[in-house]
């Protein structure tokens, strides 16, 4: 793939942001070092659980970028991208979607209460086709969803679902930093 052929890749953290051992933040890095164009949604400065203004920050990332993307979130991320895809009209190439969380079931002790989730308008979580190819990357042992409710939502949005085993939230909590595998991945969704 030529430069000019290459998407731009827009990485969707999750509700904790960026983090500096996290692996999407260790991803972007090494993508730039390899003179690829990556875009981080920056972390909101306000209203921080507002869905709203989160899928505003990834459609102006998204605008920005021009045309095509291939998104890469992580937790609550996927949950973004989701539901800005359902509203959006820009050409995204396909998207890697690793741990999405089950909002739809009450969360560990830290996080977001279901109450909370529903009033800053995160559900009920769209579950139609996405209109653009994805991988779902999911957990055998994420505390933030089951394998079997990550399974259907990636079943309901027509994505690929890729089993990793126990991994937890694939988060420095789990012992992921760095994540080799989401290169490999990055690379299928970016090649179809």
């Amino acid at each position: 793939m030529s430069p000019a052929e290459e998407p731009v890749i827009v990485i969707v953290p999750g509700l904790r942001d960026h983090v500096a051992d996290h692996w999407q933040t260790l991803l972007a890095e090494r993508l730039a070092e390899a003179d690829r164009t990556v875009r981080t949604v920056p972390p909101l400065t306000e209203d921080a659980l507002s869905r709203a203004a989160r899928v505003a920050a990834l459609d102006k990332v998204v605008s920005e970028a021009g045309a095509p993307v291939v998104l890469v979130a992580h937790s609550a991320g996927v949950i973004t991208t989701v539901h800005w895809a359902h509203q959006s009209t820009a050409r995204v190439r396909g998207a890697l979607l690793a741990t999405p969380p089950d909002f739809d079931t009450p969360l560990p002790e830290g996080y977001p209460t279901p109450e909370a989730l529903r009033e800053k308008g995160w559900t009920p979580v769209p579950r139609s086709p996405l209109p653009f190819p994805a991988v779902v990357a999911a957990s055998a042992d994420d505390p933030l969803g089951s394998a079997e409710r990550v399974a259907a939502l990636a079943g309901d949005w027509g994505a690929a679902l890729v089993e990793l085993g126990e991994v937890g939230h694939l988060n420095p909590a789990s012992g992921y930093g760095p994540w080799p595998r989401a290169e490999e991945l990055l690379r299928e969704v970016e090649t179809g």
